[in-house]
This record gives structure tokens, C-alpha cells and sequence, in this order.
């Protein structure tokens, strides 16, 4: 036991390094989807998220855009406790039997115009858990999609284009280093 708690001692912490994206990069990528959303809605976004049965993979991804390094905050883009506050519902996970109903309620409660985005490749086609007897199958076999953003997990920055795209379909994306 002395062996590992010296060892956690000397060696260095395993964390993720920080993010290649550049914080102006970000930031402008961050207030094109405010405006947006302000041009579009007369205010800013406001985002439910809701898991449908999902392993939190995505889930960590959604919360890092609340985290010191991204701070969606900041450019008015939050996330809210009600459906009814929301304009936008992030669905992550393959939709289980468990939790059809709810999401199904909570789509109905969401006030027009709203959104779907199916987050993660388990929420476009049940991904791993496509043949589990507890799935029902994608978000899209249980509510209308709007947008589907791929990945597993997706980045942060990908969820962030997700939304400009999905309130601007045919504005260019700006060229960023990594997609440049």
C-alpha cells in the first residue's frame, strides 16, 4: 500500500492536457452563435439537456462547455433546468424503454420553436447498445431530430458548431486550424 500511495506522490497528475483551440478562436466561434441565436430568437439560446440512457460519455463533453475554459456563459448561450425554458433539447444516448415516456413529455412541454439535437453516435443509431433488449432505438425513432452531431463522445467545439449550424444552415463554418 506504501508502494502506491508514494508513487501517486511523485508521479504526475493524469488529466487531460488543455485544449489546442485558441481562446479567440473559441470566443469567436461563441458570439456568431449569440447573434445567431439573438437574430433568430430575439435572445439568447437556452438548452435542455436530457439523457435518454446514455454511458455519460457526451454527457462530460456538454459540461465541459460550462467549464473555465469554455464558459458558454459568457457569450449568453445556458443551459436550463426546465423544458419549458428551453429552446433547444440536447438528447444524448440510445432512447431506452425506461425513458421513452419521459422524453416524449419533455418534447411536449418544450415550447415552440424548439430543437433537437441528437448528440453522440448512440443517439443518431443506438451505437453500442443498438441491440439491447432495454433500447428502443435512436432519438430520431422517438421525436423529430433537427440536428445530429456525430462523435464518441464529440468535442465541445463540435457541439458548438453543431448549434451555429443548426440556427444558421448555410453560413459558412470559419475555417478553424484544425479544419482549415
Amino acid at each position: 500500500m506504501w508502494k502506491y500511495l508514494l508513487s501517486g506522490l511523485m508521479l504526475p497528475p493524469l488529466t487531460e492536457r488543455k485544449p489546442k483551440l485558441d481562446d479567440a478562436e473559441l470566443a469567436e466561434l461563441a458570439k456568431r452563435l449569440d447573434k445567431a441565436a439573438r437574430r433568430k430568437l430575439g435572445r439568447s439560446l437556452s438548452i435542455r439537456h436530457v439523457d435518454a440512457g446514455s454511458c455519460n460519455g457526451c454527457e462530460l463533453e456538454i459540461h465541459a462547455l460550462n467549464n473555465a475554459f469554455y464558459d458558454l456563459e459568457r457569450f449568453g448561450v445556458r443551459f436550463v433546468a426546465s423544458p419549458r425554458h428551453a429552446d433547444v433539447l440536447m438528447v444524448t444516448g440510445p432512447v431506452t424503454r425506461n425513458m421513452r415516456e419521459a422524453l416524449e413529455r419533455v418534447y411536449e412541454v418544450t415550447p415552440s420553436p424548439k430543437w433537437v439535437v441528437a448528440v453522440g453516435d448512440c443517439a443518431i443509431d443506438g451505437g453500442l447498445f443498438a441491440e439491447s433488449y432495454a433500447v428502443v432505438g435512436a432519438v430520431s425513432d422517438v421525436i423529430c431530430v433537427d440536428l445530429h452531431v456525430r462523435g464518441c463522445p464529440p468535442r465541445p467545439i463540435q457541439l458548438l458548431e453543431g448549434l451555429l449550424r443548426l440556427l444558421e444552415p448555410n453560413a459558412p463554418l470559419a475555417p478553424t486550424k484544425r479544419n482549415a
